[in-house]
């Protein structure tokens, strides 16, 4: 057996590799998906495919619909959702993707700090698992391909 994991958070930084590099080193079948990591790439897709916007508006707002339709299809293909909170970057995108996820009633695994409980406690307790670190949620996916 195989998993699909969308990788749900923030861009600006390499959390998602050392998820991908720690399931590797515990020889789970992980397969990662997720948002467009290239944050220039994400920010002008819209005007790639759709041509030059007259404005800023404009722009956000067609970037965002050809993001949430690759948001939407890999999602909807993944198994289980990881979703990282940190301290450091604003979260939005982190919320309105772990909301998809429940809506979507996919397994959901929170990854947030202590300090965030309280602001999480709703969406917490619509995860299937809130945990602190990404190895605890590697371990956690870890534990489904035991016998």
């Amino acid at each position: 057996m195989e998993l699909t994991v969308y990788l749900a958070g923030q861009i600006h930084d390499d959390w998602r590799e050392q998820i991908k590099s720690q399931a590797k080193d515990m020889n789970l079948p992980l397969t990662f998906v997720g948002p467009m990591e290239d944050h220039e790439r994400s920010d002008n897709i819209g005007e790639e495919i759709l041509g030059k916007q007259p404005n800023a508006i404009f722009k956000d707002e067609a970037a965002s619909s050809i993001n949430n339709l690759r948001t939407d299809i890999l999602m909807n293909k993944a198994d289980v959702v990881v979703a990282l909170f940190g301290e450091k970057y604003k979260q939005w995108n982190t919320a309105m993707d772990a909301a998809r996820a429940a809506a979507l009633h996919k397994p959901l695994i929170l990854i947030r700090p202590e300090a965030l409980h309280h602001p999480l406690k709703e969406l917490s307790s619509k995860a299937s698992l809130v945990v602190e670190t990404p190895q605890q949620a590697m371990q956690a996916l870890s534990y489904i391909f035991e016998s």
